[in-house]
C-alpha cells in the first residue's frame, strides 16, 4: 500500500487514521459537470446501480457473517436531500457534512473505512482509507482494495460518459 499522498490531494482531506497506520488508501478525482454539493455528487455518481453489485453485496455479506460482521446490503440507491452528522448514507455513518466535505465511516472490530467525498469548485474527490485490525480485516481487504479502486474508477468514468452526452441523472434528480 503507497504511503504517500498525490501532489494534489483534496484541500479538506480527512483520513482514518494517520497515513502511516493506514492498510488502504484510494483518492481519484475528477471535473464534475456542474456544481454540485458532496451529497449531490454522490446521489450523482450512483444514481445508476453497478451491474452485479447488488450480487457482490450479497456475496459479501454472507461470507462476512459468517465471521460476525453486520450485514451491509449494499447501495439501494435511496439517499436523504440532506444530511447531519450521525445520519445514515446506505450503510455509512455520516461523521462530517460542510458544503465542500460529507465524510462516511463504517467502523467495527475488524476494520474502520472512511470515504470522504470533497468539492472543490468542480472538481470531485473520493478519498478511502482503512485501517485494519485483525486477521480478517486484513484478508477481508485483499479483494476488497482492488475491487474498490474498480468501483470508484468505473463511477466516475460512467459519470463523465454520462456528462457529455447528457444522459445519467442531473443534480434534481439524484
Amino acid at each position: 500500500m503507497p504511503r504517500t499522498l498525490p501532489t494534489d490531494p483534496p484541500v479538506n482531506l480527512r483520513l482514518v487514521a494517520p497515513l502511516a497506520q493506514l492498510a488502504f488508501l484510494d483518492i481519484q478525482s475528477m471535473q464534475l459537470p456542474r456544481p454540485m454539493t458532496p451529497l449531490q455528487a454522490w446521489r450523482f455518481l450512483n444514481a445508476r446501480p453497478i451491474p452485479l453489485f447488488a450480487l457482490a453485496f450479497r456475496i459479501r455479506d454472507a461470507i462476512s457473517a459468517r465471521f460476525g460482521v453486520k450485514q451491509l446490503g449494499g447501495f439501494r440507491g435511496r439517499v436523504a436531500e440532506t444530511v447531519a452528522v450521525g445520519d445514515r448514507v446506505e450503510f455509512f455513518l455520516v461523521e462530517e457534512v460542510t458544503p465542500e466535505l460529507l465524510v462516511l465511516t463504517e467502523r467495527d472490530r475488524h476494520l474502520d473505512v472512511m470515504t470522504s467525498i470533497t468539492v472543490e469548485g468542480l472538481r470531485l474527490s473520493i478519498t478511502s482509507s482503512v485501517v485494519t485490525h485483525n486477521l480478517f480485516g486484513r484478508a477481508y481487504m485483499l479483494p476488497v482494495a482492488p475491487a474498490h479502486r474498480l468501483i470508484v474508477w468505473y463511477l466516475m468514468r460512467r459519470a463523465r460518459r454520462d456528462a457529455a452526452t447528457g444522459q445519467g441523472a442531473s443534480v434534481n434528480e439524484t
